[in-house]
């Protein structure tokens, strides 16, 4: 069987077990955006594809690999994977979905609590020599907030949304969700959430923490009717997809105080260059708190990724139906 890894080079051998011996595959390891013809030259005959989640598979390339079975993403995203193509050749398209959940949900809860706590600034703080300054100034304005005195809304209620309920019972947060797919009884018993609507999870909590695919009717939904829409002196959180949010809108949030900070993980507009919106406006630098996207980047969610992966290129190879099927 031959194997197309389209990513970084030798993360198959990086992340997978003794387990699973690459020397029984054949196996062709090139990276995210060569020529169509450089894949197909090289792999045209392949039964599998492996590719990074941010790699763009096209029809033209599906269409011209008849042996093909099985378009696998390294991770849970496969937006850029031609999805009506893969259909038409019947070939399945499949993702970890999971594999990242808790470290996407550690991520967030870093992104909150530095939030909450200002580290960007107190850190600069300490290291002019302003850490008593700095201090006696919180302890004169008593606005230090915790977990717990907050109000945290999760908007979408997937494997990370959960994650992130699971962990925030330890802090003794009252936390609220909205779902596209409606209430989840027995979740909210498990992980002590209450169910709100968009409109009223925005009212209430003060904590809105983003955990959503990114589709068309997902595109920009943290616009200016969202954030007018939030309580005074909220914080935001994304650690989902940049463009879940309108960049102006958040910056006329932050300007305006109806946003206390933002905190993300990602921003549109990826790989982030110095000229991006978010980071040309001078005012609001402090309250913006930024991560590179290394939400799910760790050695343990690519490990368990690629568990989800051989297994279902051990379906394959038996003739079966593999899992996690996205199309």
């Amino acid at each position: 069987m031959k194997l197309l890894h389209i990513g970084k080079k030798g993360n198959l051998e990086r992340y997978s077990g003794m387990e699973h011996p690459l020397t029984a595959f054949e196996l062709v390891d090139l990276p995210v955006g060569l020529p169509e013809e450089e894949y197909l030259m090289a792999a045209g005959d392949a039964d599998i594809i492996i590719a990074d989640a941010m790699a763009k598979i096209s029809g033209k390339l599906l269409c011209k690999m008849p042996k093909l079975k099985m378009l696998h993403s390294e991770g849970v995203g496969f937006q850029y994977f031609d999805l009506e193509a893969a259909r038409k050749q019947q070939i399945y398209v499949c993702n970890c979905k999971g594999m990242n959940a808790m470290a996407v949900a550690e991520q967030t809860l870093l992104l909150m609590l530095g939030a909450l706590r200002d580290v960007k600034k107190n850190d600069e703080a300490v290291r002019k020599g302003k850490q008593l300054e700095k201090k006696e100034g919180y302890m004169k304005a008593g606005n230090l907030l915790e977990l717990s005195d907050c109000k945290v809304g999760l908007i979408g209620f997937g494997d990370i949304g959960k994650c992130v309920a699971e962990i925030l019972k330890v802090f003794q947060t009252e936390v609220f969700y909205t779902s596209r797919s409606g209430r989840d009884l027995e979740a909210e018993k498990h992980y002590h959430v209450k169910y709100l609507e968009l409109s009223e999870l925005l009212r209430t909590c003060n904590m809105i923490s983003i955990h959503l695919p990114l589709k068309k009717d997902t595109f920009e939904l943290v616009n200016e009717e969202f954030i007018n829409n939030m309580r005074d002196g909220s914080f935001l959180v994304n650690t989902s997809r940049g463009e879940l949010i309108k960049g102006k809108a958040l910056i006329e949030g932050l300007k305006s105080g109806k946003l206390l900070m933002a905190a993300l993980d990602t921003i549109a507009g990826e790989p982030v260059q110095p000229d991006n919106e978010l980071l040309c406006q001078e005012e609001i630098q402090d309250k913006l708190l930024f991560s590179p996207h290394i939400g799910g980047v760790t050695a343990s969610s690519f490990k368990r990724g690629y568990e989800l992966i051989w297994e279902n290129i051990r379906r394959i190879e038996a003739g079966e139906t593999p899992e996690r099927i996205v199309r």
